[in-house]
């Protein structure tokens, strides 16, 4: 089938959770013999890019300011599609709601990605969040299929709304070949690594303010960034101690490293679904410190050790995973094998691949359907084909 991504900033993944998405399905439905074509923002490609070229690239511009980027995107790339073959529409993000209609009248089916509850996020002021809960309202009719990303995002719909949704997660998986620290002046298995992009909601400050407190010659890393809040991340950096190193956003294989490499990881991200990062973290055999956070317990199961968010306790909870190397090597490998099992990318391109065939009324027999079983638990070659 002919298929559009739209609603996020495009490939390769350079910034979130619905960028990777959009990077790893599109290469796994072009696998299955599908025609994908990403939609994505000028603002995030670059001349040298690599990415899957068996996927079409369209190249819109955006007015590139907090409230309007994602909005004045997908409206051009929305409008674009329409003059398409495409014949589904894989909308990500509950601020494009508004748009899944469009698609609609013109007979291609919208599959609309919800992500987890943006409204509840604090960089959003009054209006924003007022404006996000519209959309999440208005997502109840305007798609073909709504999905979530979390069991926890799921029932929340059904509960409130009784709305019912498709959940597919994210996923996750080590590529090939990567190995050492090329660059990084780290040592293997001796640092602490935190992934988010730098948002009060995900909770950067907490992290390093407890780690503050704790007597280690571990370093924290902390990888990602904020296009849009460059003052709150000089703050960041204003009050880390000098084990604290910022990296900036990292992807690819540089971030891989970091992941297979890290002793410690800290998810302390408590608004959203499924965290892309905290998958990764488990797939590359990390022990993982979360906020606990339903998603985030849906997520690790009891294979990480959570705690609230409060300085004093996640110092409590760093030293004594930093103290038992032990623990931190059982919950790596408990981590990892349920990672596997429930959070590949094969599974969740499969779950994908049936619904998009679902919005045309067939019915794609899926090995990938009924849920994962629970662990035990535990005390491009190519042409290029880019339009511009």
């Amino acid at each position: 089938m002919k298929i559009a991504i739209i609603g996020t900033r495009g490939i390769p993944a350079r910034y979130g959770g619905f960028e990777t998405l959009a990077d790893k399905l599109s290469s796994r439905l072009a696998d299955r013999g599908h025609e994908v074509t990403v939609y994505c923002r000028r603002l995030f490609v670059r001349p040298e890019d690599s990415f899957d070229r068996r996927i079409r690239r369209v190249v819109l511009p955006s007015i590139s300011t907090k409230y309007l980027d994602t909005f004045s995107h997908t409206l051009l790339s929305v409008l674009h599609v329409l003059f398409t073959d495409v014949e589904v529409v894989l909308l990500c993000n509950v601020a494009n709601s508004p748009f899944a209609w469009i698609p609609r009248l013109f007979g291609k089916p919208v599959i609309l990605n919800v992500d987890g509850l943006d409204r509840k996020r604090r960089k959003w002021n009054w209006w924003g969040r007022l404006y996000l809960l519209a959309c999440e309202l208005i997502a109840l009719f305007t798609p073909t299929i709504l999905v979530t990303d979390a069991q926890t995002i799921k029932s929340y719909f059904w509960k409130r709304y009784r709305k019912r949704s498709e959940m597919i997660a994210y996923g996750a998986e080590v590529p090939p070949g990567v190995a050492g620290l090329d660059g990084f002046p780290l040592l293997p298995r001796r640092f602490l690594l935190y992934v988010s992009r730098l948002e009060p909601e995900n909770n950067p400050e907490v992290v390093i303010r407890a780690f503050g407190k704790v007597a280690t010659d571990w370093p924290l890393v902390i990888v990602g960034g904020n296009p849009y809040n460059e003052h709150y991340v000089r703050h960041l950096k204003s009050i880390a101690d000098p084990r604290v190193v910022f990296t900036g956003p990292v992807y690819g294989d540089r971030y891989w490293q970091l992941q297979i490499n890290a002793g410690l990881y800290v998810c302390a991200s408590e608004i959203g679904g499924t965290h892309p990062g905290l998958i990764e973290a488990m797939v590359a055999q990390n022990a993982v410190l979360y906020c606990n956070t339903p998603e985030n317990r849906e997520v690790v199961g009891d294979c990480g050790i959570p705690f609230q968010l409060r300085i004093e306790e996640l110092t409590t909870r760093m030293r004594g995973a930093l103290q038992n190397p032990y623990l931190r090597a059982q919950l790596g490998v408990r981590s990892r094998k349920r990672a596997e099992t429930i959070y590949g990318w094969e599974r969740i391109a499969a779950q994908y691949e049936a619904l998009i065939y679902r919005t045309h009324g067939y019915t794609l027999p899926d090995r990938h359907s009924t849920p994962a079983p629970e662990l035990p638990s535990w005390s491009g070659e190519g042409p290029n084909r880019e339009v511009t």
